[in-house]
Order: structure tokens, then sequence, then C-alpha cells
């Protein structure tokens, strides 16, 4: 095999491997079996991988990727990847819905983490 041949081949080979490299940034935005629920209510029983659907606003960042939410009926703790932002700039008026699971812990009180992170109209 020639050299030609060999270093095309590299080269769709990595061209390929970068194109599957990149996430897919599709979302689903049908219904869902998750139902609503409150701050309020996963507070007064969290149940560690529960998961949720809350909606509200993000008061303030806490830390590196924690977040405080708020849905007026009681605040928590949402820990949100930079990745679920998608490149969309929030503030404590935007109103969002945050899909994600509860994670309870002996070390501190019940948080969520987000898997999905929309902004509502």
């Amino acid at each position: 095999m020639s050299a030609y041949v060999k270093l095309r081949s590299a080269v769709a080979l990595a061209l390929l491997a970068s194109a599957l490299s990149f996430p897919a940034h599709a979302q689903y935005t049908g219904p869902s079996e998750i139902g609503q629920t409150t701050v309020a209510e996963i507070l007064k029983n969290p149940v560690d991988d529960q998961d949720v659907r809350v909606q509200g606003h993000l008061l303030r960042q806490t830390a590196h990727d924690k977040f405080l939410f708020s849905d007026g009926s009681g605040e928590i703790v949402a820990e949100i990847k930079a990745k679920h932002f998608a490149g969309q700039t929030l503030d404590e008026k935007t109103r969002v819905e945050l899909i994600g699971e509860v994670d309870t812990s002996s070390k501190h009180p019940p948080e969520i983490e987000v898997d999905f992170l929309k902004v509502m109209d």
C-alpha cells in the first residue's frame, strides 16, 4: 500500500473519529412519566435517587456546579453541570424547569442532581 493511500486512510479515520466524538444536542420535550413536584415535598420526604421535576428559579450560585433553587415552596441545592446550560445565559429572574434525581446523604441536606435544564417561556 502506498504512503499516499495510508495517509488518506489515516486522515479519513481521524475525521470520522472526531465527528463521532461530538455529543448529541437533541433534547426530548414531549410528555414525561416524571410528575411535577415541589421543593417542599422533596424536603418533607426525601427519597434517594427519586426522579423529580420542579419549576422555579436559580437564586444564586453557591459553588462551581451548585446553585440554590427555589420554586416558592422552599429552597434546595441543585447540582448542575455546565453542559446542561447549553450556552444559555440565565439569571435569578429566569424561570427554569429542572429534571433530575434527589441525592440524600448524611453529610449534607437533600439536593437535586440535575440531568436536564429547560428555560421556561
